[in-house]
């Protein structure tokens, strides 16, 4: 196992933690840790809830709303294009939802993963306009499809891109481009592709409110769509530290628990999450990954009509669909992960992995560099090759900014996007060689010289005697968790092991119950930490995230253990 370095946070000042007036010295610590130095700051990260961001500050957002209501008066048809990933997939519905409820006739579309890959294609542009088509507005991508979207200009069609993903040399040449990475955009930057979409669509309904209130959609609210929202930005892993992603996820969160969309009842149902129980966690682990399988192994379609269902009679099939989906999905991912683990171990230390295998589907690609990414602490490029061309999807750490790199290999590849730490490409067979290349080199001169470990932050140490119920209820206000904003991280020293046992279907899990000198043993649960049976010393040092456990009807306190190390005494 791949070792980790333990980073405790600073102990902020006692004299500081004095001004966060209403927290106790651990809440405090924990939004100190979180960059909340400033108490009133911390309170607004806290408390603040509406949801009054003007949707229209946005770049071109009046340039879109026009020519939206322009199609719904002429009765022209128009497209949302949208992406296969659960992000897409939401914001696809979305827009599909509030355009239809505006009056507007709307057709989906999705790629398909495999045959047309990522973003905006020629081909389908075409099929879209011989189709009658007349507007396309692209949700979660065509932000790099420049060449697309001139193209389609050529062939009639009116394009608004709204997207999240990082900016070219340059904007595509849209009627309208909404992207909250735009130097000349306000506002957050950091939002999913289906909460620029929800902008969108707020300022659709805002604007119909203003100027046509007799024909405002009276069976729609702009919660009702929330829980769309919170769906794809969870899954989608964007910062749940900046204030409009927490403020709309935890809003999307109420509504999910509402369950007043039954194909998010269906999906919740086949998943096991009851209503009132489900949480930013249990979108990253159970909702999300079942919505991207149906793009992943089939039809991202399949998970639209999901989340586009009238009726739980509707939507309980597809979602049964992408439960089936998702074990597929998990079961290849496993099998790719090894044999592709196999080739890394067999090439030496290269900075940077760049496999393939004849035999991985197109759908898990993604998945298996972010867990090569992660078991070798190394960006992960994996490709699926074609016949003339291959697609590939990369995973990268802190250290190594993938999506720059492609950027400056650009040259040698048909097309590229993405994030600092996630991106995906075309390149034709004949350039692999040389982009790998190129890539081993800029990996080399970025992280040469660097301890490359993945670093566990730990908010603070406490004892056994400080972890109770009371405190996971204060704990609560961090909710929601996820990306940069980590749900609580503590470290425990000198544990004494009372009891371990390996569990899971193949004994990946490791489940203890411990003790310390003067407090009631705790249960506690190793994900992915079953190797440790063999070699488990009587004391430990442990890192966790404090959880409740319910079950028979019961709560009590667990550890979700992180990490575990020998104590000091144990050594």
């Amino acid at each position: 196992m791949l070792q980790n370095e333990w980073v405790l946070a600073p102990q902020a000042p006692a004299e500081h933690l004095q001004r966060y007036q209403g927290f106790s010295p651990i809440l405090a610590q924990l939004l100190f840790n979180r960059g909340f130095e400033e108490p009133a700051t911390a309170r607004r990260f806290v408390h603040h809830s509406d949801l009054n961001d003007d949707p229209f500050k946005m770049q071109d957002m009046d340039i879109a709303v026009a020519r939206i209501n322009h199609a719904i008066a002429e009765r022209q048809l128009i497209a949302v294009y949208g992406d296969f990933d659960a992000d897409g997939v939401c914001a696809t519905t979305l827009m599909a939802q509030v355009l239809a409820s505006l009056g507007a006739d709307v057709m989906p579309y999705i790629p398909d993963r495999a045959e047309e890959g990522y973003g905006l294609n020629k081909p389908a542009l075409q099929g879209l306009a011989q189709n009658g088509v007349e507007l396309v507005v692209t949700v979660d991508c065509g932000i790099r499809s420049v060449a697309q979207v001139a193209a389609s200009a050529r062939d009639g069609l009116d394009i608004i891109v709204t997207d999240h993903h990082s900016i070219g040399p340059d904007l595509p040449p849209a009627l309208a481009v909404i992207n909250p990475r735009r130097e000349d955009c306000p506002g957050e930057a950091n939002m999913a592709g289906v909460g620029v979409a929800f902008m969108l669509a707020k300022a659709l309904l805002l604007q119909r409110w203003e100027t046509d209130r007799d024909n405002y959609p009276r069976d729609l609210r702009l919660s009702d769509l929330l829980d769309l929202v919170a769906l794809g930005t969870v899954a989608d892993v964007m910062p749940l530290n900046v204030g409009l992603n927490r403020r709309l996820v935890r809003h999307g969160l109420e509504t999910i628990n509402e369950f007043r969309r039954p194909g998010l009842n269906a999906l919740a149902t086949v998943a096991g999450l009851r209503p009132g129980s489900i949480r930013a966690s249990h979108i990253g682990f159970a909702l999300g990954p079942r919505i991207n399988a149906a793009g992943r192994l089939k039809s991202a379609m399949i998970a639209f009509e999901l989340l586009s269902a009238a009726s739980h009679e509707e939507a309980m099939p597809r979602a049964i669909e992408l439960q089936r989906l998702n074990m597929r999905r998990q079961d290849e991912t496993r099998k790719a992960q090894v044999a592709i683990s196999e080739q890394v171990l067999d090439g030496g230390d290269a900075p940077l992995i760049f496999a393939s295998d004849e035999n991985i589907l197109p759908g898990i690609v993604g998945l298996v560099a972010g867990k090569l990414a992660e078991e070798f602490y190394r960006p992960a490029v994996v490709l699926e090759i074609g016949e003339q061309q291959s697609r590939a999807s990369c995973r990268s750490i802190p250290e190594f900014d993938i999506t720059r790199a492609l950027d400056e290999c650009a040259d040698l590849l048909v097309r590229h996007g993405g994030h600092a730490m996630a991106a995906g490409f075309t390149v034709n067979n004949s350039n692999i060689d040389a982009l790998q290349q190129e890539l081993q080199n800029k990996a080399q001169a970025s992280l040469s010289g660097k301890i490359l470990r993945r670093r566990l932050r730990i908010d603070r140490e406490i004892s056994l005697t400080e972890l109770r119920m009371d405190l996971l209820a204060e704990l609560d206000q961090l909710e929601p968790t996820g990306q940069e904003n980590a749900p609580a991280t503590f470290m425990t020293r000198n544990l004494k092991v009372l009891h371990h046992r390996r569990v899971g279907a193949d004994g990946n899990h490791l489940k203890l119950k411990l003790a310390s000198n003067g407090s009631s043993a705790i249960d506690a649960i190793g994900f992915g930490l079953g190797e440790w049976s063999k070699t488990l010393p009587r004391r430990i040092d442990v890192a966790y995230h404090p959880e409740i456990n319910e079950w028979n009807g019961k709560r009590s306190l667990q550890m979700h253990l992180l990490d575990i190390r020998p104590a000091e005494s144990a050594c």
